[in-house]
């Protein structure tokens, strides 16, 4: 989160006298939201000394001068967002917690999914990820590390059940060798992507399944040595023959004619959760949501009615409101007043997920190297492909547009518009996020730098050298550009 962002809110006496006044910004609800901001702000600069009582109750009202109703909703986002929970009982208060990836990944899948991504999305993301994840396991693992990978790999080898997505659990453990936790995060979500894509597979029969695990176990048992081995070339060539034989069974499992060519797959309609259920409106929430999956349903739908919705999810009013309040926060569906009204379905914005990541990202002490070499590696890989397709018109259009615009003055953050617009012409809405991750966290944080020092002459450079087709140079300048 962003602690600029929170830190410069109104004092307590302001934000107290526009609850009074009962403004749009000082509803309960609003106004909860930037007390857990503020909150999540003040774990960030303590370091998140999990455990910790920032408060009680009543010291917590006092300080950020709310009422009683207000600070339990900022308690409830703070619980949802696992920065700290309400302790009751002698010696309560607001007690920090340990957060876990599970809610941020999801946060992070409920978006893509919602915008819309097909398989090669997901292959090309992690074709350009996962070398990355190759060298530094191999620089950096030590002996507990070796004992868990070689177990996991052991394991691959126990009967399994009939078409089981074989190995995602060997790249999520190989990406905790590395040490750089927006490395496990993005493989994290890449492994929950690839795995939905097992549901439109067809039925496989026990030889297929018997011959694709095998396939796997051998190939993760060389990707293993090589790890062990710090052999770096090695483990980096393994991970990528063993993803083209990925990507070539699931092109053979969902009946695509071509690698990479024909009819995109879709994702499963399988539903993500927004929480893990620790709480009844979690619950409803996460139902509510499965319901607008399963159905398709677009922007601007009404799912009926406050009386209707509790009867069709069997709850009551305040967790159906505690539900909504969490559908709203991910963007999902808003609460929309007067005729016609009901709990409509919204147009999903990735902020949730961004705000999720920041804060996980902050309790995991991610440095600016960890932010660099996977932006670079996301980065780096994009140009090249853009210079290969920059004939193509649509790529050429969104080319064409990106030279105008940075032949005018600079509006702006120009740096930040000039890697967006790149990541939307890739046309790749996985890349697309975790690039629009990567770029808001390093303006955030300073960690990575915002980039280079040239500014648009450097954009120039790196644009004119995917214009010419010439992916090598791009690469190098823009490898050049993003160094601190």
């Amino acid at each position: 989160m962003d602690a600029t962002e929170v830190t410069d809110g109104p004092p307590a006496a302001e934000a107290a006298s526009r609850l009074a006044a009962g403004s749009v910004d000082g509803s309960v609800e609003k106004l909860a939201a930037r007390v857990a901001r503020r909150i999540e702000a003040e774990v960030i600069r303590r370091g998140w000394p999990v455990g910790e009582v920032l408060d009680s109750e009543p010291v917590l009202r006092e300080r950020h001068g709310v009422s009683r109703a207000v600070l339990r909703e900022a308690a409830r986002l703070l619980e949802h967002h696992q920065v700290a929970r309400m302790r009751r009982g002698p010696g309560g208060g607001l007690v920090i917690c340990a957060p876990d990836a599970e809610p941020t990944v999801r946060a992070m899948v409920v978006y893509i999914e919602y915008v819309g991504t097909d398989l090669r999305d997901v292959l090309l993301a992690r074709r350009l990820i996962e070398p990355v994840l190759g060298r530094l396991a191999a620089e950096r693992i030590d002996e507990e590390g070796i004992a868990r990978l070689r177990a996991t790999v052991a394991a691959e080898l126990s009967p399994p059940e009939a078409g089981e997505w074989a190995g995602g659990l060997f790249h999520t453990v190989l990406s905790e060798m590395t040490r750089n936790p927006v490395l496990q995060l993005f493989i994290d979500v890449l492994e929950q992507l690839a795995y939905r894509y097992v549901a439109l597979a067809r039925p496989m029969t026990e030889d297929e399944v018997r011959s694709f695990r095998e396939t796997t176990h051998h190939r993760h048992g060389s990707i293993l040595d090589a790890t062990v081995a710090g052999d770096v070339p090695r483990a980096q060539l393994g991970l990528i023959e063993h993803l083209d034989e990925v990507t070539e069974w699931f092109r053979t499992a969902s009946g695509d004619d071509e690698a990479g060519a024909g009819p995109a797959v879709r994702l499963a309609p399988a539903p993500v959760g927004l929480a893990a259920g620790r709480t009844l409106a979690e619950v409803v929430a996460v139902r509510i949501h499965e319901d607008i999956l399963r159905a398709g349903l677009p922007a601007g739908t009404v799912l009926g009615s406050e009386a209707e919705l509790m009867t069709r999810y069997e709850t009551s009013r305040a967790v159906l409101r505690a539900a909504v309040r969490l559908l709203e926060h991910h963007s999902v569906a808003t609460s929309r007043r007067g005729p016609g009204g009901g709990l409509v379905v919204t147009r999903q914005e990735p902020r949730a997920a961004i705000d999720a990541t920041a804060l996980y990202l902050a309790y995991r002490d991610a440095t600016a190297a960890d932010l660099l070499v996977v932006r670079e590696a996301i980065e780096v890989g994009l140009v090249a492909r853009l210079a290969a397709r920059r004939a193509e018109p649509r790529i050429a259009a969104g080319l064409a547009a990106v030279e105008e615009r940075l032949g005018r003055p600079p509006a702006g953050d120009s740096d930040r518009d000039f890697h967006a617009d790149l990541a939307e012409l890739a046309g790749n809405p996985v890349l697309t996020l975790f690039l629009r991750i990567l770029t808001e966290l390093s303006l955030r944080t300073g960690r990575a730098g915002a980039c280079g020092h040239g500014g648009d002459a450097e954009h120039r450079e790196i644009l004119a050298a995917v214009l010419n087709g010439d992916a090598s140079l791009a690469q190098y300048r823009m490898r050049r550009h993003l160094a601190p």
